[in-house]
């Protein structure tokens, strides 16, 4: 038997996802001006933090959905 869908806390598990993805990207930014890397290296981390901000982004339109959700129970 399948477990039912507990949604209740969708919202605070997906803006912990946001906090810790935008933790992710203020250290590798810090890495950036810290430490000697190649432009490889940097450009590699450059576009890491723009497909984190795009989860980001991702993220918060799941936590619009799930509030909806909730506001409709």
């Amino acid at each position: 038997m399948a477990k039912p869908d507990d949604r209740s806390n969708n919202v605070e598990r997906l803006q912990q996802m946001v906090e810790n993805t935008q933790h992710n990207i203020q250290e590798a930014n810090e890495s950036l001006q810290n430490t000697d890397m190649t432009s490889e290296q940097q450009e590699q981390i450059k576009n890491k933090n723009e497909r984190r901000e795009e989860s980001i982004q991702s993220f918060k339109n799941e936590i619009e959905d799930e509030e909806a959700y909730r506001n409709n129970q």
